[in-house]
């Protein structure tokens, strides 16, 4: 029976579910960002949350914990070194989740898990991407000519 049991066992036993969500931090933390399908994105939330959250404190206790939750050291560093600086004054809420519709093969809903900190497009406080004016190639691709340009030209043709 399945009482109270509200975690979603992903159709895995105990020891797979862990590597995988183990495995699956581990990219997270060195890609920023990966796809997965909707109900392996919602598990990794609760999988990797508490071990960021772990990681504002850089002590000698929370590093093992974390490592043996992630068994991966590159990804301990990159987490308690880089991560951690960013989500510092985040109380909560690192990463995001986006639907993006179903897999071609098996119809499976998917959806891209991120960081939050590491989106530039959402990011209000992060850098503001420059935006290109449109050019019209009427005109013969010939620039317009400014004021102060017309009269110097009309300086020199006097002379």
């Amino acid at each position: 029976m399945r009482h109270g049991k509200k975690f979603n066992h992903l159709g895995r036993k105990t020891a797979h579910r862990k590597a995988m969500l183990s495995n699956m931090a581990c990219s997270l933390i060195e890609h920023k960002r990966i796809n997965t399908t909707e109900a392996k994105a919602k598990a990794l939330r609760k999988f990797v949350e508490p071990l960021i959250t772990k990681s504002k404190a850089d002590t000698t206790h929370n590093r093992r914990v974390v490592f043996s939750y992630l068994r991966n050291k590159f990804a301990v560093t990159e987490l308690f070194k880089e991560i951690s600086v960013k989500v510092a004054d985040r109380p909560g809420g690192y990463v995001r989740i986006i639907k993006l519709g179903n897999r071609q093969g098996d119809n499976a809903p998917m959806a891209m898990v991120e960081l939050v900190d590491y989106n530039e497009l959402y990011n209000p406080k992060g850098n503001k991407a420059k935006k290109s004016t449109r050019r019209s190639r009427r005109g013969g691709g010939k620039k317009a000519e400014t004021p102060a340009a017309v009269e110097t030209q009309a300086s020199q043709e006097e002379e």
